[in-house]
C-alpha cells in the first residue's frame, strides 16, 4: 500500500489575489483605493496587475463580478427552498437585518460601488446594476408566485427598501434591528402577499 503526502492547497494565482484583495479593500475603504495599496495587499506588482487587467476600473468590475455571487448567497434562500413566496422574500430581509449587525458590514457592495462611482456606464456600475436586477427579479418571481396584483411594482418597492435599509445602517452607524424585515412585511401585507 502506498500513501501519498497530503496535498497542499494551490496558492491563489496573482489574478485571484488581486480580485480578492480588491473586493475587500474596495468594500471596506471605497473605490478610490490606489493601485499601490491594492497591489501591496495582493502581493502583486503593478506591472503584473496591468498585464492582467487594463486598468484599476477593470479590476474593480472583475472583483465585484467575482464576489457578487457570494454576497447574493448570503441573502437569498437556497434554490431548493420550498417555503411560500412571502417567507422567501422575508428571508432576504431577515438576512439583511442579521448582516447589518456585523462589525464589517458596509452596506450593499453593489449600491456602495455604484454610488461612489456616480457613472452608470462605468464597468463596475454595469456589474452592480446586473446584480441589483437579479435581486429585483427574485422579488418579482416571488410576488408573481404569490399572486400579487402588481408584482413588478412590488419587486421594485422591495428593492428600494433593501437598498435604503443597507444605506441607513452605514449612515446611522448601527444595525437595523429588524427594521428591514418589518418594512418589507408592511409592503407584502399591502400587496396581499400572505
Amino acid at each position: 500500500m502506498t500513501t501519498s503526502a497530503p496535498r497542499t492547497p494551490a496558492r491563489p494565482t496573482p489574478r485571484e489575489r488581486l480580485l480578492d484583495a480588491a473586493a475587500g479593500l474596495f468594500y471596506r475603504d471605497g473605490v478610490n483605493i490606489g493601485v499601490d495599496a491594492l497591489c501591496k495587499a495582493a502581493g502583486v506588482s503593478k506591472r503584473s496587475m496591468y498585464q492582467l487587467f487594463g486598468s484599476k476600473d477593470e479590476v474593480l468590475a472583475a472583483s465585484l463580478e467575482r464576489s457578487g455571487p457570494g454576497y447574493q448567497a448570503l441573502l437569498l434562500p437556497p434554490a431548493d427552498d420550498s417555503r411560500p413566496p412571502r417567507a422567501q422574500v422575508l428571508h432576504v430581509f431577515e438576512r439583511l437585518d442579521q448582516l447589518s449587525a456585523g462589525p464589517e458590514y458596509q452596506g450593499c457592495p453593489f449600491v456602495s460601488t455604484a454610488t461612489e462611482l456616480k457613472d452608470p456606464d462605468h464597468p463596475a456600475s454595469v456589474v452592480a446594476r446586473g446584480f441589483k436586477q437579479q435581486l429585483t427579479a427574485f422579488f418579482h418571481a416571488q410576488a408573481a408566485r404569490a399572486g400579487a396584483s402588481d408584482p413588478e411594482t412590488l419587486a421594485r418597492q422591495l428593492t428600494i427598501v433593501f437598498d435604503g435599509a443597507g444605506a441607513r445602517t452605514v449612515v446611522q452607524g448601527h444595525p437595523l434591528d429588524g427594521l428591514a424585515t418589518a418594512t418589507a412585511t408592511v409592503l407584502l401585507d399591502a400587496a396581499g402577499v400572505v
